[in-house]
C-alpha cells in the first residue's frame, strides 16, 4: 500500500499538467487567429483606400521614386553669422618665423643677417637712392620751377554755397541799410573753419545758377563772374584788403581791447584794390558810392530827429 501512493499522486499530476498545457495551446492559438485576422482586416482596407485614389502601377511607382532619389540635392547647412562664429579663413593669418632660436629653427644665431656689415646692423641698410657710388638721379636731373615766398594763397568760397547757406538759415542776410557781410560772419555761419582762412577769401561764381538773393559783401578777392552774378541778383560786392593783423582782428576782436585801424595795401596790390573791374574798394566809384550812403544815413537821421 505504500508503494502505490507516490504512484498515484504522480499519476495525477502528470495529468492537471497536461490539461494545463492544452489550454494554454488553446488560447495562444486563439490569440495568434485574431491577431491575423485584425491584420488581414487592415490591409484589407488599406487596399480599398489605394484603390480609391487611382496611384499608378508598381514598376511606375518604382521608376518614380528610383528618379526623386537620385535627383534630389543635398540638403545644405545654413551656418548664421555671430559673434560666437567669426573667425578668420583658413590660411589667412601666417605666423612669422622666430628667428634666434637656435640652429635647428634655421634661422639661429645671425637669424638670417649673415656675418657683420651695413645690412647686418640693426636699423641699417642701403638707400633705395644709392646706386653703387655714382651721381643719383635725382641730382643728375636739373631743378624745375621754384617757391614763391611772397604767395598769398586764398581761401575760396562760391556764392552757390553762401546761397545754400542762407537757404538753410545759418547765414543771415542784413538790410540794404545795414552792414555787409564780412569773412566773420561766413566764419560764423560754418562756410569755413576760422583756421582755415590764412590771408583772405575769394569768391568764386560756382553755383551761381542758384544764386537769387541779393546780397552785400566784402571779401578779399573775387572772380568776374562772381562779381557778375552778385550784382545781376541786385546785391553789391567789394573787394577789401586786410593785412595780417586786421584779419586776426575781424575774426578774432575778443583778443584785442582796442581794434586796430587797417593798413593800406601793398605797393603791388594797389593796382587790384584801385581797379573799379575789381570792385576795389580804394577805386573812386566806390569810394563815391561809400560817400554816398553815408550821406544819405545821415540825412535820414536828421530827418528822424526833427
Amino acid at each position: 500500500d505504500n508503494t502505490t501512493e507516490p504512484l498515484v499522486s504522480v499519476n495525477s499530476f502528470l495529468h492537471t499538467s497536461q490539461q494545463t498545457t492544452q489550454s494554454t495551446n488553446t488560447i495562444i492559438g486563439i490569440m495568434l487567429a485574431a491577431r491575423t485576422s485584425i491584420r488581414v482586416a487592415k490591409c484589407t482596407s488599406i487596399t480599398q483606400t489605394l484603390g480609391a485614389l487611382h496611384l499608378p502601377s508598381d514598376a511606375t511607382m518604382r521608376n518614380f521614386s528610383s528618379v526623386n532619389v537620385d535627383a534630389s540635392p543635398p540638403r545644405e547647412e545654413v551656418v548664421y553669422l555671430g559673434l560666437n562664429n567669426l573667425s578668420d579663413n583658413p590660411g589667412a593669418i601666417k605666423k612669422g618665423r622666430r628667428v634666434g632660436r637656435g640652429i635647428g629653427s634655421s634661422k639661429g644665431k645671425t637669424c638670417g643677417r649673415g656675418h657683420k656689415g651695413q645690412k647686418a646692423r640693426a636699423g641699417g641698410g642701403v638707400s633705395p637712392l644709392f646706386e653703387g657710388g655714382q651721381t643719383k638721379f635725382y641730382k643728375r636731373i636739373p631743378k624745375r620751377g621754384f617757391k614763391n615766398a611772397h604767395e598769398e594763397p586764398m581761401t575760396p568760397v562760391n556764392v552757390g554755397t553762401i546761397q545754400d547757406y542762407i537757404d538753410m538759415g545759418r547765414l543771415i542776410v542784413p538790410d540794404a541799410d545795414g552792414e555787409p557781410l564780412t569773412m566773420k560772419d561766413l566764419v560764423d555761419a560754418g562756410v569755413m573753419k576760422n583756421g582755415s582762412i590764412k590771408h583772405g577769401v575769394k569768391l568764386l561764381a560756382k553755383g551761381k545758377e542758384r544764386l537769387r538773393t541779393p546780397i552785400q559783401i566784402e571779401v578779399s578777392r573775387a572772380s568776374a563772374d562772381a562779381i557778375k552774378a552778385i550784382e545781376g541778383v541786385g546785391g553789391e560786392i567789394t573787394t577789401v584788403h586786410y593785412n595780417k593783423l586786421a584779419l586776426r582782428a575781424l575774426l578774432k576782436p575778443e583778443k584785442f581791447d582796442i581794434i586796430p585801424k587797417r593798413a593800406l595795401p601793398k605797393p603791388q596790390l594797389m593796382q587790384y584794390y584801385t581797379d573799379y573791374d575789381k570792385r576795389g574798394y580804394l577805386s573812386p566809384e566806390i569810394q563815391l558810392r561809400e560817400v554816398q550812403k553815408k550821406l544819405a544815413a545821415s540825412s535820414e537821421t536828421s530827418d528822424d530827429k526833427e
